[in-house]
């Protein structure tokens, strides 16, 4: 299926995390998008019940988009660390608990793999268009790396300063924002929808 093309007015991010709506917002800059926070227009965050990423990212497109009329376009991502079996993976927010401490979610994957030899790692970022009428375009990206021993840097958001991308001898943590976007699991993601979003 095509995806269907954004041609243009408010389009709102649904979603309440403010490190997420930074990075979004500054990739969809160059589109001239009228960007607004599902948070602005006071909409309520849904539980996520689905069991992957790209279902997680199209229920709350869907809600957004229903609730306000507007296209919404949603992220679900997280970090998988192999030696965990994939986790925390669509519970990566939760492992940081209801007051978002990720300094306490990175503690805990650093203790699980104090005695693992495999510290490879992926984070995923998965995005959905939504639209008012129930049409939805979904897009997946990933970057590999390995996690570190300690976190490092202060940059970026959530475990961003235990993720060390493949090629790279600095964390998502110590990375300028401007190269984050350029290689990022989200900046991928990002990528394959303007494509098929915003053809020229």
């Amino acid at each position: 299926m095509t995806a269907r093309r954004f041609t243009g007015g408010k389009l709102v991010l649904a979603s309440h995390n403010p490190g997420k709506l930074r990075e979004i917002a500054e990739l969809l800059a160059p589109h001239h998008v009228d960007v607004v926070s599902a948070g602005a227009l006071g909409l309520p965050e849904p539980e996520e019940t689905e069991t992957s990423f790209i279902g997680n990212a199209r229920l709350k497109a869907v809600a957004a988009a229903q609730a306000s009329g507007l296209p919404a376009l949603a992220d679900d991502s997280g970090l998988e660390v192999m030696a965990l079996d994939r986790d925390p993976g669509i519970y990566s927010a939760r492992w940081a608990g209801p007051d978002k401490d990720f300094g306490r979610a990175m503690a805990r994957v650093l203790d699980l793999l104090a005695a693992r030899g495999d510290r490879r790692a992926r984070f995923v970022s998965a995005l959905a268009l939504a639209w008012p009428d129930g049409h939805c375009d979904e897009f997946e990206g990933d970057v590999w790396g390995e996690i570190v021993a300690a976190p490092r840097g202060t940059r970026g958001f959530g475990y961003d300063p235990i993720f060390q991308p493949d090629g790279y001898d600095i964390t998502f943590g110590e990375m300028e924002p401007a190269q984050k976007h350029e290689m990022s699991h989200r900046a991928v993601a990002f990528r394959k929808f303007v494509a098929a979003c915003f053809p020229v």
